[in-house]
């Protein structure tokens, strides 16, 4: 655990310069505004260990998929988000010098990114021939998606010098995690009239469209528009201004960008296109832009904030988290799903994973409109005909949906997850049911969601096989949530969840509109197939022990406890060998524990119990998705110490560096945990059969919390301190049960109960 940033409930603050943890620092003060993002990268450019990256929405490379030893069924290639061209150069020369805070003195160094405003702010005093601070501001318009504000003010503290502005436009970039250091920009124009560089993606052999990027600045000086000395070269453009000032003077240079995607604009129509948005977010000045930019945080933050009282700590955590969530995607764009790093890092190339269903969508039903969960459904729904693929590519029918995608067909190249990890086949899947239950809106399983769920039950039909030997049907060959055990049989998890989705298809089939039975076709011998399958599906259990049993070999390891493991020896997967670790009995997230968590109300209290008490001391949380579903459990038990220890771990992951993994991005998928250990963990929040209910605590350590959730048109407020306060804020009467308790709420009104 590391913890770089000081602790404020509104603002990820620092004065210590972080020279040893430079991108953990980057990855923390990460911005974005759903359509791009960066890392927390210096504007004046800096020599020393950094990792630059700026990441453009929906915008990757298909890489030819290279394994030394090929097998039938490897996807031809796999998918990276690209680091795209850098737009926030602005090169500073004091004397004729470079300001490089890796080389040059300075002193009062200071960085904030305030979460209320989505601002990132930073300066310090350089010191050579004369004394001079720099500031340095930035933000990602929220107003206007393609824009990019970034000012930086000069004040001489003594002496007096010459002072070289360079603004840069910069494609000649690399991904860190390239094969070869190899170019993915190819320069097509730069203008110096214009200001602006246009450049396209290298050419693959796998018919994935090529994308197009123009990138247009403008500067201003203390507020008036000016024209610089401007250099081209290929793939890049500087402008340069230049000013004396003496000491007590200002100097205040901003830089307007435009940055424009084939995506949304054919490259024939991207300068026209950047011309109209330069000149409309000209027409303001940077404070008026930013109070615009500022009102649309207001607006999100007023309906989303959690509020904690009694510790400054979780407050901040759970800040950081829906901040770093709603800039990464808040459902603008319906082709978008939400990468594991975000726009943060390259790690996991940017792709989506069953993360989004898993724990994004339970959180986003609740604090975005209804709309935004819908377009996580139909990106699902459009990539069907890619899962129908990666069905067909292992022998198999039906869909499955991919690991790691862009488009719909699988981009991920590790065997025992790409291929075995198959229980997402159900995971996602099991979103349907969460916003239909959520909701109440039936109309898309009713429809699309039926070719989702047929699609995926056909596929669980064929890679199931019935042992004669113990007249039960099995699932072998598989890595269920534990990545840390590849190639087992008969996972618990994912045989669970495989019969689910079979009995949940079966249900909903009745009541789907005609022409999805008549497209779909399901047979009377089909849906009898699914029902033995369902009635006969082998879950693997010790009765002795009172638990679901991991897979059929688990109960065999070196059972031990994570505490039994040295200190020095944590993270297991920094320290040990793959072998060491697939030998071993420890958990890298929940499992069986995932399961019991999604099918919450099919298990009784003491499984629950017996399952947790035995799963947990196992588990070394070295996912970013593992701590939330523990806590959410945990707290469901009575186990309130444990509750809040692993809200702690799954609030403040990055902002602790938990695992020792935040330099490389922030863990942006498993962000939404805290909410749901706040929101279902302590809250007790459930919605099952129409009905919505809590059972709230609030942990010792805290004074009490509050947080605002939509449900089906209503807008209710919950209080939790030493009585629980329920308002409903607008919307119709609404019903709801507290400790098992009916309470009927209407507009406005504001229902008092003891906790």
């Amino acid at each position: 655990m590391k913890r770089i940033f000081e602790i404020d409930p509104w603002n990820i603050t620092s004065h210590n310069f972080p020279k040893e943890d430079m991108r953990l620092a980057e990855s923390i003060t990460s911005i974005g505004n759903d359509y791009m993002g960066m890392r927390g990268n210096f504007e004046e450019g800096y020599s020393g260990d950094s990792l630059s990256g700026t990441y453009l929405a929906g915008v990757w490379f298909p890489d030819k998929t290279r394994v030394g030893w090929w097998k039938n069924g490897y996807p031809e290639y796999f998918g990276k988000s690209l680091n795209a061209p850098s737009f926030i150069g602005i090169q500073i020369l004091v004397d004729g010098e470079k300001v490089d805070l890796a080389k040059c003195d300075f002193s009062d160094y200071y960085q904030n990114l305030d979460m209320h405003q989505g601002l990132l702010t930073r300066s310090y005093i350089y010191h050579g021939k004369s004394d001079i601070k720099f500031t340095f501001e930035r933000f990602l318009s929220n107003k206007i998606q393609e824009a990019a504000l970034i000012k930086v003010k000069a004040q001489v503290l003594k002496g007096s010098a010459k002072l070289e502005f360079i603004s840069t436009l910069d494609g000649n970039v690399v991904n860190e995690d390239s094969n070869y250091e190899e170019h993915f920009w190819k320069p097509i124009l730069e203008d110096e009239k214009g200001k602006y560089i246009q450049l396209i993606t290298k050419e693959n052999p796998f018919q994935v469209p090529q994308f197009t990027v123009l990138l247009k600045q403008s500067l201003r000086v203390n507020g008036e528009k000016v024209h610089g000395e401007v250099e081209t070269k290929a793939g890049y453009l500087a402008e340069k201004v230049t000013t004396m000032l003496d000491a007590g003077e200002e100097y205040e240079l901003e830089k307007d960008v435009i940055v424009i995607t084939s995506r949304d604009v054919a490259p024939d129509e991207q300068v026209e296109r950047a011309d109209l948005l330069m000149h409309e977010l000209c027409e303001h000045t940077f404070s008026e832009n930013l109070a615009e930019h500022e009102a649309i945080w207001q607006k999100r933050w007023e309906k989303s904030d959690v509020q904690i009282k009694g510790s400054d700590e979780a407050q901040q955590g759970i800040r950081f988290n829906i901040f770093q969530l709603f800039m990464t995607y808040y459902g603008q764009d319906a082709r978008l799903n939400i990468g594991p790093k975000g726009f943060t890092g390259e790690k996991y190339g940017g792709a989506t994973y069953w993360d989004t269903e898993a724990y994004i969508i339970p959180m986003y039903l609740a604090v975005a409109p209804k709309e935004v969960t819908h377009a996580l459904l139909e990106y699902r729904h459009k990539q069907l005909p890619g899962a129908y693929h990666n069905a067909k590519q292992q022998g198999l029918k039906g869909a499955l949906f991919p690991m790691v995608t862009f488009n719909g067909i699988e981009c991920h190249n590790e065997w025992e997850i790409t291929f075995e990890e198959i229980h997402r086949n159900a995971d996602i899947p099991f979103a349907i049911y969460q916003y239909t239950e959520y909701t109440g809106d039936e109309s898309y399983v009713q429809d699309e969601g039926m070719d989702v769920l047929v699609g995926t039950a056909r596929f669980w039909a064929d890679r199931v096989h019935y042992s004669k030997r113990k007249h039960k049907y099995m699932i072998h060959g598989v890595t269920g949530p534990n990545e840390y055990e590849n190639n087992v049989n008969n996972n618990w998890f994912t045989n669970q969840m495989a019969a689910w989705l079979l009995s949940y298809t079966l249900e909903r089939l009745p009541k789907a509109k005609p022409e999805a039975l008549k497209r779909l076709a399901v047979s009377d011998e089909e849906k009898a197939h699914w029902q033995d399958i369902v009635d006969n599906m082998y879950f693997p259990e010790d009765k002795e022990l009172g638990i679901f049993v991991q897979h059929d070999t688990f109960l065999d390891k070196d059972i031990r406890p994570v505490s039994t493991i040295p200190a020095s020896e944590r993270p297991i997967n920094q320290h040990w060998s793959w072998d060491k670790i697939l030998r071993s009995p420890f958990i890298k997230q929940a499992d069986v524990l995932q399961g019991i968590y999604f099918l919450n109300n099919h298990f009784t209290k003491e499984q629950k119990e017996k399952n947790f008490d035995f799963y947990e001391p196992l588990t070394v949380h070295e996912s970013s998705l593992s701590a939330c579903i523990h806590a959410i459990l945990a707290a469901e038990l009575g186990k309130q110490d444990k509750a809040v220890e692993l809200y702690q771990r799954t609030a403040r992951l990055d902002l602790d560096n938990y695992n020792n993994d935040t330099s490389d991005g922030l863990h942006i998928t498993s962000m939404s945990g805290s909410w749901l250990a706040i929101v279902q963990g302590f809250a007790g929040m459930r919605y099952y059969n129409d009905e919505l209910s809590f059972k709230p605590f609030v942990p010792s350590q805290w004074q009490g919390y509050s947080f605002k959730m939509n449900y089906r048109g209503r807008l209710l407020e919950v209080n939790v301190s030493d009585e629980v306060k329920l308002r409903l804020i607008s919307g119709p009467s609404l019903k709801v049960k507290v400790y098992d308790q009916e309470v009927l709420l209407e507009e406005g009104q504001e229902k008092c109960l003891k906790a």
